[in-house]
């Protein structure tokens, strides 16, 4: 397996200088181990490494995890940390006896015994990251970059990159962003997704709600995929899966802990009554959105009813992904009010809001951009807005609009 230099590598090296424990967080396989214990060799400074995937390992780090830090001395990587939440309060009290920046990194699904044993005992003492699938930029082997309507920022972080057509990106959709796929790990890719959709509820889910029927959740998610980039509409979610809709908002929640999708809120204020208040659901790995509602091949997936939200998904996911590869969360946003205007993405930023729109299209209309005059009625100022479409370049309508291709995020 060749491996794929992360983003990611350059904050945990830069945060181990100042903080005593680092956690990484995110879904199975998007190569958080791989990442840390590839930094460990580098660091040469002795890393231990557990996993507590081993039952030895975790018994002893839950029942007695004073002797399993002194048999697991730090530096330590401890992998598979949320299995042993009572690890937590001895890391504390040794981080608060020596002080010593990168004593300890950590793993973990991103699941709610972890999140709250974290919070409980390590807040102030702890950096949280988290992993995504590959970005696009990852995968091309190109610097990170976030996304930022900046038209010279945006010309020179693009001048590295090799333009793709239509089905170059939807390649890349249908592909997705898995390691192991990217990699060339695992050939098969429904054999991979399959089994990853398996381990996922045979193991995380199933920690979570021990009530989950497998069935049921394989429909639930399949029902979420189908609307990635809608709405969230938990009765239609419900009514495809044959659940309650209180089910369906508990799995989402679940889908949402570990990693699977993320939910993009409307922008709100006081000034505007008319604003639709349903968040809208993105998946972060579109390979997995093209398995599950069953789109064959790269071409199928361009031609059929769900290519537009794939492409709204696959843009989202990228600016997302962007930022969390250099540890920040981005303050995104979309409009839409009780009469149909709406904006695909607002971005709030130094104290100005900017409007986005996505379209698949190679030569978009600037009439696209008509509708960011609808964010007049907010106090904080309208800055650049933009249109990712899929341009062979940066270029821009006017001096307040841009056109982005999408493979320049």
């Amino acid at each position: 397996m060749k491996y794929i230099t992360r983003h990611l590598e350059e904050v945990i090296i830069k945060l181990s200088d100042s903080f005593p424990a680092i956690l990484l967080t995110g879904p199975r396989q998007t190569g958080k181990t791989t990442m840390l214990r590839m930094l460990a060799e580098k660091e040469n400074s002795g890393r231990r490494y557990v996993s507590l995937d081993d039952l030895t390992a975790r018994e002893l780090a839950k029942n007695d995890p004073a002797l399993f830090l002194d048999i697991h001395k730090p530096p330590i990587l401890i992998d598979e940390v949320q299995y042993a939440p009572e690890l937590f309060t001895y890391i504390k009290i040794h981080i608060d006896t020596y002080l010593n920046p990168g004593d300890f990194w950590m793993t973990g699904s991103q699941i709610f015994s972890l999140m709250r044993g974290v919070q409980e005992s390590l807040a102030g003492r702890v950096a949280i990251l988290s992993m995504s699938p590959l970005s696009q930029r990852e995968i091309a082997k190109k610097p990170s970059s976030i996304f930022d309507i900046k038209l010279d920022s945006l010309v020179d972080t693009s001048s590295n990159l090799q333009p793709l057509d239509t089905l170059e990106i939807y390649n890349n959709i249908w592909n997705g962003s898995m390691p192991g796929l990217i990699s060339g790990l695992y050939a098969d890719r429904d054999i991979y997704y399959s089994s990853y959709l398996a381990t996922y509820i045979a193991r995380d889910v199933k920690d979570i709600s021990s009530a989950v029927d497998a069935l049921k959740f394989n429909r639930f998610i399949t029902a979420v995929a189908a609307r990635t980039s809608q709405l969230l509409n938990f009765q239609a979610i419900a009514n495809d899966a044959e659940i309650t809709v209180q089910t369906a908002k508990e799995w989402m929640n679940i889908l949402e802990t570990l990693g699977i999708i993320f939910l993009l809120h409307p922008y709100s204020n006081n000034v505007l009554k008319r604003t639709i208040k349903t968040p809208k659901v993105y998946f972060y790995d579109t390979g997995l959105v093209c398995y599950l509602t069953k789109w064959s091949s790269p071409e199928v997936a361009l031609n059929g009813a769900m290519s537009g939200a794939l492409f709204e998904n696959y843009a989202v996911s990228e600016i997302v992904k962007g930022y969390q590869n250099i540890g920040k969360v981005p303050n995104l946003y979309f409009y839409r009010d009780r009469d149909g205007k709406e904006v695909d993405i607002i971005l709030e930023k130094d104290g100005k809001l900017h409007p986005i729109e996505i379209k698949k299209s190679v030569n978009p209309d600037i009439r696209i951009t008509r509708t960011f005059q609808t964010l007049n009625k907010y106090p904080l100022e309208i800055g650049t807005g933009a249109v990712i479409c899929m341009a062979n370049s940066v270029s821009a309508f006017n001096k307040d609009n841009l056109i982005i291709p999408v493979w320049a995020l």
